[in-house]
């Protein structure tokens, strides 16, 4: 499979990664280990997660993620085969990039996923309390430890990221050779507007998240009702950064404005689907109503006897031709005629030559 390098770490890894933020959410031990399997199988090798990982869940309190992945290091074995990345900076025991943070956020993850180093050890989240050149200092003494290979930013705007590569260059520190930003086909123009020219003037790899949108993309959450087939999304609030409709004039054609955590131009899927619902109810309470007129209007043909009703509607036919024939123009005032509208007999009494006889009347 071809791969790709990350930045220049000499880390090369597959197109695609696992995401492991699930672990511990709504994939169990048992479901992880047979993930991780078919995973591999398939020759991919770049596995992502973060202390953090699943700390919002009730009853969790943070590591869960990174606790089954070791296990399953342990019970499978193969730890050259695959890329281990991870993250510090958003977890309430080790928040912030502080340097004494770092040390102990890496330290602990280390010891849950049960191995001697990380290939890749992002910073989860920018902290700008903290010096730049501090952050990089602590990186870099893992680094040298051997404990990291290679460091990352996630979550990064363009003006930090800049500033933390410059940073990088005017102090001899490693720099950040990975940006983990989140980008997919609904959310594009953080990415694509200042980062994506900034990566590729720095040769940074770029390893997106929420490539489909929460699931959304997949096109397995069409209503609210859809939420349920998730235990993650059925758990939490609905699809609240991920999945919104693409139209950008939602607001200027008269609609509802866009949620504040919906991006620009997008309004929320909950939003959309609640129109949908509401225009179906409606629909549901109309229909009654139509049909109800429509028995009304044939009640009092139901009685009638079949030929009467026949008469009727060839007597109303015959009231409709005298009525049309009498509008019609007279043949004798104009210059040509419209076989449609014109009578027959009145064509050929005006024509040059006479007409055939009329027929009598037997």
């Amino acid at each position: 499979m071809q791969t790709r390098p990350l930045g220049r770490s000499g880390i090369a890894v597959a197109p695609l990664a696992f995401g492991a933020n699930v672990f511990g959410w709504s994939v169990t031990a048992d479901r992880a280990d047979a993930l991780l399997d078919a995973f591999v199988a398939h020759g991919l090798n770049l596995i992502d997660t973060a202390d953090a990982y699943p700390a919002w869940v009730p009853g969790n309190e943070g590591g869960e993620s990174e606790t089954m992945i070791g296990r399953w290091l342990r019970r499978r074995g193969g730890r050259h085969r695959v890329v281990i990345a991870t993250k510090v900076g958003k977890w309430a025991r080790h928040r912030g990039l502080a340097p004494d943070t770092i040390r102990a956020a890496a330290d602990a993850s280390l010891q849950r996923l049960g191995i001697d180093h990380i290939d890749l050890y992002q910073a989860h989240a920018d902290d700008a309390s903290v010096p730049l050149e501090e952050t990089l200092g602590a990186f870099s003494r893992l680094i040298e430890q051997g404990k990291v290979r290679a460091i990352g930013a996630s979550n990064s705007t363009a003006p930090r990221l800049a500033e933390a590569l410059a940073v990088s260059a005017r102090h001899g520190l490693p720099r950040y050779e990975t940006l983990q930003p989140e980008y997919n086909l609904y959310d594009r123009a953080g990415y694509e507007a200042e980062l994506e020219p900034l990566a590729r003037e720095h040769g940074l790899g770029v390893i997106g998240y929420y490539a489909l949108a929460s699931g959304f993309l997949s096109g397995k959450y069409r209503s609210e009702a859809d939420l349920g087939q998730s235990a993650a999304r059925g758990a939490r609030r609905p699809l609240s950064r991920c999945a919104r409709p693409a139209h950008p004039g939602r607001a200027r054609r008269g609609r509802p404005a866009p949620r504040r955590d919906a991006g620009p131009g997008r309004a929320g899927l909950a939003d959309r689907a609640t129109r949908r619902q509401r225009a179906d109810r409606e629909r549901d309470q109309r229909r009654p109503a139509r049909r109800a007129r429509r028995c009304a209007a044939a009640e009092p043909e139901r009685g009638r006897p079949r030929r009467a009703r026949r008469r009727q509607r060839l007597s109303a036919r015959s009231t409709t031709r005298l009525r049309l024939r009498d509008a019609r123009p007279d043949a004798s005032r104009i210059s040509h005629y419209c076989f449609l509208c014109t009578p027959r007999r009145s064509r050929h009494a005006s024509s040059r030559h006479a007409g055939p006889p009329a027929r009598r009347r037997r």
